[in-house]
């Protein structure tokens, strides 16, 4: 019989965190759930730092038996404005168009305004101002493997449940699909929410870590 405990930490910001608040137990199975919160560390500016390296530096040394992150299927971390706000605004018409379904207004409204916040950080801010990085899962899964991460395959009870769900709670239109181990979220052939799962495997490999593209160097 195992007893319950919750060990609550509060950081205004997730590179705040330190493995020593969280208190983990050498003896416990530790799990990261991160929903729509690592493409909040990321810069667009090669020059500088991101903080992103170091909090995957500490989630590997915590050796997690499992990493499931989730994302917006989106590139709104383009250092160019023309470019981000062009994939901003095909990404952004799509969920605007999948909302449009939604029978309960109370929800429609709450998500309307929660998104409208977003187009706003990713076009209309620059600097550490904007925090609205999305990026795609092609880049996710480079960053991953290079800080030390191997992908785990969700399976195919992952995904029959996810289109079990979908078939009882939303509309139609909306899709779940396989992508390579991973779970894509989509409006009609839009994807726009990924779910995958990792693991820790080795030290990190810089050789695949190190993206070179103007969006980021890590």
């Amino acid at each position: 019989m195992f007893e319950f405990a919750f060990q609550g930490i509060v950081a205004s910001r997730l590179e705040d965190v330190k493995p020593l608040m969280l208190q983990v137990d050498p003896k416990e199975a530790v799990a990261i759930n991160s929903i729509m919160q690592l493409h909040r560390l990321l810069v667009s500016d090669p020059t500088c730092t991101s903080p992103i390296n170091n909090v995957l530096d500490w989630i590997r040394n915590l050796n997690p038996k499992i990493m499931t992150v989730v994302e917006q299927e989106a590139d709104h971390n383009q250092p160019e404005f023309l470019a981000r706000f062009t994939e901003a605004l095909y990404y952004y018409s799509t969920m605007f168009d999948s909302l449009e379904t939604c029978s309960a207004q109370f929800e429609k409204a709450f998500a309307e305004m929660y998104i409208q916040r977003e187009i706003c950080n990713v076009v209309c801010c620059e600097g550490s101002v904007r925090v609205e990085r999305h990026e795609p899962l092609a880049k996710w899964r480079a960053r991953l493997n290079g800080a030390g991460f191997k992908p785990l395959h969700l399976g195919s009870n992952a995904f029959k449940q996810a289109s079990m769900l979908l078939t009882l709670f939303s509309a139609e239109g909306y899709c779940v699909e396989e992508n390579e181990g991973c779970l894509t979220l989509g409006w009609h052939s839009r994807p726009l929410i990924v779910a995958s799962a990792w693991q820790v495997v080795s030290e990190p490999n810089p050789s695949l870590g190190l993206i070179s593209h103007p969006n980021n160097v890590l």
